[in-house]
């Protein structure tokens, strides 16, 4: 029952999310269509998860994770609906509101991983981390998005006002959840979740193999709104429906990933996620036409679900329930922290050589990256 209550305050964010993660972009670019100036609100949603990753593990190992997190998600309602309320804003005043909203994200996002233990017998984890990846993405690709769009269509302020009320109801779920009694720990030094990380060679690589990730990621996704209303002519609505493409894949991952990793084995889904995924930016970057984007997009959801189910479970197993909040942040920090670097190289790559060529070379880092990281997975499978 307790996690059910996570889950349905997940679903809550997920769709605001999707609803205004989707306008914030087409915002922008009625700001601006400058690829550069797009991406600086992209990077600046992610700069917190580089500033802010490790402290907010320690407030998590620390405090209570429960109160944090819903007071956190407060704070994003005002943030969220001052936006709503201001309506059209400047780029720089754009630029700094989104920085704020993700400096909560990282609090929030990282203590709904790190509370599931806490929620759900050691057996159930794949099950729960499936259960909310799937309806993560749901709401912040299949529903989310192409209400967003419409939306923010009709006018510019509605999908910030229904994100701000899909998070007020997420902070109520969360304010019910019980507190776990764990012992806490006699001191909490932020930096001690990045040494333990540091000294565990599985999860130490899987966090540098998805820093390269998401850097590539963010290189790519970044423009994808260039990609979809300037190149492919699709409007606000059609990249809207565009994005809803990603979920599909990315729900039927969520259905299916329990089966799969007890048919294929955690460390062979893996590697096989990874370098599939590789070859689908690859296809993005030479797709002809929005049908095989959209073909190509459900393909990267679903790949990219299946890895997100397995390390999480993978850390939620592997490490002390002590410092499951700092080595979350600390692995999220390496994973995560690249991404508004990414989102700017995505700018500048997107206006020199236009919006298809981040997918290629985020293709070739990708790949790069696996081939670097193969001798450590592979010995995980003997």
């Amino acid at each position: 029952m307790s996690f059910r209550r996570l889950w349905w305050a997940t679903g809550c964010t997920s769709i605001g999310t999707g609803v205004s993660g989707t306008a914030l972009p087409l915002l922008a670019v009625s700001l601006s269509p400058d690829p550069r100036h797009v991406t600086l609100v992209a990077a600046a949603g992610f700069l917190p998860w580089m500033l802010f990753a490790l402290p907010a593990g320690a407030m998590l190992d620390r405090g209570d994770r429960i109160s944090l997190m819903w007071r956190a998600q407060a704070v994003q309602v005002v943030l969220v609906g001052l936006l709503a309320a201001v309506g059209q804003l400047g780029l720089a005043a754009l630029v700094l509101l989104a920085f704020t909203i993700g400096a909560c994200e990282v609090l929030v996002g990282n203590g709904t991983q790190t509370v599931v233990p806490d929620l759900v017998a050691p057996a159930s984890l794949h099950r729960a981390n499936s259960a909310q990846q799937a309806v993560t993405t749901i709401g912040q690709q299949f529903a989310g998005p192409p209400l967003g769009s419409a939306l923010f269509a009709v006018a510019a302020a509605l999908p910030f006002g229904l994100h701000a009320a899909a998070l007020t109801a997420s902070a109520v779920l969360l304010a019910t959840l019980p507190r776990a009694t764990r012992p806490l720990p006699p001191r909490t030094v932020m930096t001690d979740g990045l040494r333990w990380l540091a000294r565990h060679r599985l999860l130490r690589t899987l966090a540098l193999l998805l820093g390269v990730n998401t850097f590539a990621g963010q290189l790519a996704n970044s423009t994808l709104v260039l990609l979809a209303t300037q190149d492919l002519r699709l409007g606000a609505t059609g990249y809207g429906l565009l994005l809803t493409a990603a979920a599909i894949g990315s729900v039927l991952a969520g259905l299916t990933t329990t089966w799969l990793l007890r048919v294929v084995g955690e460390t062979r889904a893996l590697i096989v996620s990874l370098a599939l995924n590789a070859v689908v930016f690859a296809g993005i970057g030479l797709a002809p036409n929005a049908t095989a984007l959209a073909f190509l997009l459900a393909a990267n959801g679903f790949l990219t679900t299946i890895w997100s189910v397995v390390t999480v479970s993978a850390r939620q197993q592997l490490v002390p329930p002590g410092l499951l909040g700092r080595v979350n942040s600390a692995y999220r920090a390496l994973g995560w922290g690249l991404m508004p670097l990414g989102a700017l190289a995505g700018g500048f790559v997107a206006h020199g050589f236009g919006p298809h060529a981040p997918y290629l070379v985020a293709a070739a880092l990708r790949l790069a990256a696996l081939l670097l990281a193969l001798p450590v997975l592979r010995r995980q499978d003997t």
